[in-house]
């Protein structure tokens, strides 16, 4: 056994300190260059939508850590089956090391606007890790069977400690470089020292009534710690204010571009949206209300004059991610912003900082792009953006919908009048009815609280009467034009999911 795993470990050290020599190199000389981030984004990119889907209905807005977690198992199996080969059929082994160094450089090179510095991390981890696997498996082939020989042998001990001090070694250069990676992002984003201008025009307030006080009903304005996030990013892009540029560009009789402190000296706007995920099933609560500041969007365009014929806007995030908004969306009445805070504070890094786009009534994956650095007016017909060339549809209106958040499915109840509540929403056409069914009966009305806007959700109650037994609970809604929310079940690709959420509970 032991002939197994020394191999096995000589393998997994020899990696282990090439990518942390990647990671520490990293953090000094490329800021995206982790070899573990950038493969680990191009799975991502690679990976069918129902495996995506599969993930993030599984995992939640925990789906990244999931990918890392999954990527340093797949990379340390892989180091273990590098140091067996290059045991038995040397050099296999540096060249498997070689091939997953290849696949670093490859994702580096593939990024948005990635240049060959970008590919310096990954092929220095696959150099390192090779020439410290070709030592580590001479010093093993040089070991004995039971005891240190004459002749310059060495001894089982030193090939131990060699293989412990080279994991040890990469595991601190792998945690000092994210610890200094993480400083110079903080530092290049000085978000602490952001102060926000005052809105020229500020929301309207939130009605009292617009909130019910009932304990496990999701609160009206969403903490921006508890807003859902989706993305592609695995490392959050680090933007100094001060290097911040949107450009307006393509089918446009004037190309505009706009800095960050030109940006905050417009005429900024409050307003309260809320925004959903495609992949939201439902009854999923990956969907958030939060109060925006932002410039409109229409009045950029207007300045830039979009072609006649254009139909839709690209939008481009710093890492290289699209959205294709439609045109009209950006330019009627909605608040569609350019947002730079969130709840009364400078935007969060993992939600857009310092720009993102907030549009009402679109899911998020045509609209809403974090980063945000460049918006191209363009067509349908000629450009696709990230999602949509993924199996996705392209202009992605919010669906009416509803969700039960109180009592929580599965959950045990005394008889008598038990309190049932939820959020109601159906973006940028405001909600006019909720109704609730339990077990076979009739749709009974519930209390709907007030309306902030048509852009935002609505909390809902009802009193229930419950019996002892197990009950199914339904939730429908209804929009401020009369459609009546769906039961036909469909899944969230290629637009959104549909049915109604059906909980069951116990009654004591």
């Amino acid at each position: 056994m032991t002939d197994f795993w020394r191999p096995v470990s000589a393998g997994v050290a020899s990696v282990v300190a090439g990518v942390g020599v990647a990671e520490l190199v990293s953090a000094f000389v490329v800021q995206n260059g982790s070899p573990v981030l950038t493969v680990g984004a191009l799975v991502i990119d690679l990976a069918p939508p129902w495996l995506k889907e599969g993930v993030i209905a599984v995992f939640g807005t925990g789906d990244k850590a999931f990918l890392i977690v999954s990527l340093a198992v797949v990379v340390l199996v892989g180091a273990g089956v590098a140091g067996w080969l290059e045991r038995k059929r040397p050099p296999l082994g540096r060249i498997l090391i070689g091939i997953g160094g290849a696949v670093g450089v490859l994702a580096a090179l593939t990024r948005s606007g990635s240049g060959i510095v970008d590919a310096v991390p990954s092929a220095l981890a696959a150099v390192v890790a090779i020439l410290l696997l070709g030592w580590l498996a001479g010093m093993l082939r040089g070991t004995e069977p039971s005891r240190v020989a004459p002749g310059g042998r060495v001894s089982r001990r030193r090939f131990v400690g060699a293989t412990a001090a080279t994991a040890a070694g990469g595991a601190i250069a792998l945690v000092l470089g994210q610890v200094i990676a993480g400083g110079f992002r903080a530092a290049t984003a000085t978000r602490a020292a952001i102060r926000l201008p005052a809105a020229a025009k500020t929301a309207p307030p939130i009605p009292a009534g617009a909130s019910f006080d009932i304990p496990g009903l999701s609160p009206i304005v969403t903490p921006n710690a508890d807003f859902y996030r989706i993305d592609t990013a695995l490392q959050i892009p680090g933007i100094a204010p001060q290097d911040w540029r949107l450009r307006i560009t393509g089918m446009v009789e004037h190309e505009v571009e706009l800095t960050f402190a030109q940006l905050l000296a417009l005429p900024l706007e409050e307003s309260t949206t809320t925004l959903t995920c495609v992949s939201n099933e439902v009854g999923g609560d990956l969907i958030g209300n939060a109060t925006w500041l932002g410039y409109p969007i229409r009045h950029l365009l207007a300045k830039a004059k979009p072609s006649a014929d254009a139909d839709m806007v690209l939008s481009t995030s710093q890492d290289g991610w699209t959205a294709s908004t439609p045109l009209p969306a950006l330019t009627d009445e909605r608040n569609a912003i350019l947002a730079v805070g969130m709840n009364g504070q400078p935007l969060p890094l993992e939600h857009g900082y310092p720009v993102r786009m907030v549009v009402p009534g679109l899911y998020g994956y045509v609209s809403a792009t974090k980063w945000v650095v460049s918006l191209e007016v363009t067509r349908f017909d000629r450009h696709t953006s990230y999602w949509t060339d993924r199996g996705w549809s392209e202009r992605g209106p919010v669906k009416l919908s509803s969700r039960i958040d109180v009592p929580a499915a599965g959950r045990q109840v005394n008889s008598g009048t038990v309190a049932v509540a939820g959020v109601a929403w159906s973006q940028h056409v405001g909600v006019s009815a909720v109704q609730v069914r339990v077990d076979d009966g009739p749709w009974q009305a519930a209390t709907l609280a007030d309306a902030i806007s048509p852009d935002t959700w609505r909390q809902w109650r009802f009193g229930w009467d419950a019996t002892p037994g197990t009950h199914t609970l339904r939730v429908r809604a209804t929009d401020a034009n009369g459609l009546v929310q769906t039961a036909v079940e469909r899944d969230v690709v290629p637009d959104g999911a549909t049915g109604l959420h059906t909980i069951q509970v116990t009654v004591a």
